[in-house]
């Protein structure tokens, strides 16, 4: 269990101590997808889908839960962020929503999770305003891009485009 740092000697979950860490600028990209009936796409893409403004919706619920991850994942430490953003554009290829929060801030720990809450939230949004017209919607490929800053520097994904 040597490379889990949520994990102590005994196996124990525990939060990190970061107070001897160096704050810096840390940053993260995560992304995902939203796969729907093209029917579906055309339907939020002319804005009609029943619940109103589905891809509006979807970027403020990713921004607050950004906000939120510490109430949400046990372990994770609550964090000042400076940017959030959310970026929910239409793939014809998927069919369906692909999903991009960048997180940042200026501290001891890095963003990655803020930036995966966000993803999952605004895709879970998506699903929740347009569930009525299509059941079999997917969601899918949530991962993180891109982070950097800290100790163990940057990170970008080998698949990411």
């Amino acid at each position: 269990m040597s490379g889990l740092t949520h994990i102590d000697a005994a196996g124990e979950a525990h939060m990190v101590d970061v107070g001897d860490k160096a704050e810096t600028e840390r940053v993260a990209v995560a992304e995902g997808h939203v796969r729907m009936a093209p029917g579906t796409l055309a339907l939020i893409r002319e804005g009609n889908a029943k619940k109103g403004d589905v891809i509006g919706t979807a970027r403020l619920a990713g921004i607050m839960a950004a906000k939120r991850t510490a109430d949400l994942i046990p372990l994770c430490h609550p964090l000042m962020l400076t940017k959030v953003s959310v970026d929910i554009t239409d793939d014809e290829n998927l069919p369906g929503l692909r999903v991009t929060a960048t997180a940042k801030l200026t501290g001891k720990t890095g963003v990655e999770m803020e930036a995966l809450t966000a993803v999952s939230v605004a895709c879970l949004t998506i699903y929740d305003m347009a569930k009525a017209a299509d059941k079999t919607m997917e969601i899918g490929g949530i991962r993180v891009l891109e982070k950097t800053g800290g100790k163990s520097g940057t990170f970008r994904h080998p698949e990411a485009r």
